[in-house]
């Protein structure tokens, strides 16, 4: 849209609508993500993006919704770039503030979007991670005397859990061959089988370590709260390092999931069903980590 009729329809908006705090809208935004189910994590990200933004252009005396056209969020573009941000992060933080000025205009607070005039820088997707035989063999050798580290590694190596479900895993979700994986956000609830590996670790981390304890959390600290999914990061990490594992992040373990259910030729719909693809294409990346001669025809999920 050409500058000028962008700042006129804006300038006859302002005579029409009170102007709005950018930090007000911000909080708006934030309340409507937690009225909605959002997760804290989400939230928090969105409002990291945005307040980045808000200092930006808080040294450009920008403090007004209003007041930003679709130069100001290329130049804040431009800025992250100059400061070392991949395109890959920036994109991120793009889609961040393309969602709270979506937001802004949908809820009339502001008489255009200056945001859908700017694009996503380009950026190669990376292909999955995963964890060579020895690698996640290593691993487990290196947790081998943190009973509850090891229940979480298989249950991310070996069900293909994400860190926020097992954060969010309850004691009513085990049941005697599978876990229930309760809807949360934007995903459905599902079923996921668990395999010997992960009954035999699962049942040991409740039966010798968890102990009684009011909290309906499956993994809690020593004093019995919540074991969150920072924590549990962190966590990981350090056993990472312990076994000299490098270039490796802690969703791997469930990219290494996939990639062996795929090889051991469980068919692609029953993969994304068990991990809670929203999209089948979702799982269609991970075929690129498989040498088809590798293939056998199978249905039951295969154990590491």
């Amino acid at each position: 849209m050409n500058g000028l009729i962008y700042g006129t329809i804006r300038h006859i908006y302002h005579k029409i609508m009170p102007n709005l705090a950018l930090k007000e809208a911000l909080n708006l935004f934030s309340d409507t993500l937690n009225k909605k189910g959002k997760s804290i994590n989400t939230i928090v990200a969105y409002k990291g993006d945005i307040n980045q933004l808000i200092v930006f252009l808080g040294k450009k005396q920008i403090t007004e919704v209003e007041s930003i056209g679709p130069k100001e969020i290329e130049d804040f573009k431009k800025d992250l770039t100059e400061n070392g941000y991949t395109a890959k992060s920036v994109s991120r933080k793009l889609n961040s503030i393309k969602n709270f000025f979506s937001f802004l205009k949908d809820e009339g607070k502001i008489s255009l979007d200056p945001s859908t005039e700017v694009k996503h820088p380009k950026y190669e997707n990376d292909i999955p991670k995963i964890l060579k035989p020895i690698e996640y063999r290593s691993l487990r050798d290196a947790c081998r005397n943190d009973i509850r580290a090891t229940a979480i590694v298989e249950l991310m190596l070996q069900a293909g859990l994400r860190i926020k479900e097992i954060e969010s895993l309850k004691i009513d979700d085990i049941k005697e061959n599978e876990i229930v994986i309760e809807s949360y956000e934007s995903h459905s609830q599902r079923e996921v089988p668990l395999n010997n590996s992960a009954k035999s670790a699962l049942k040991r981390y409740l039966d010798e370590v968890r102990g009684e304890s009011k909290n309906k959390n499956v993994f809690i600290t020593k004093t019995g709260r919540v074991l969150l999914a920072r924590n549990i990061r962190s966590l990981l990490n350090r056993y990472f390092n312990k076994a000299d594992i490098k270039g490796i992040k802690v969703n791997d373990l469930r990219n290494t999931f996939i990639v062996f259910q795929l090889k051991a030729g469980v068919p692609l719909d029953i993969v994304s069903q068990v991990v809670g693809h929203k999209r089948i294409s979702t799982t269609e990346k991970y075929l690129e980590l498989i040498d088809s001669k590798e293939e056998s025809r199978g249905i039951k999920l295969k154990e590491l």
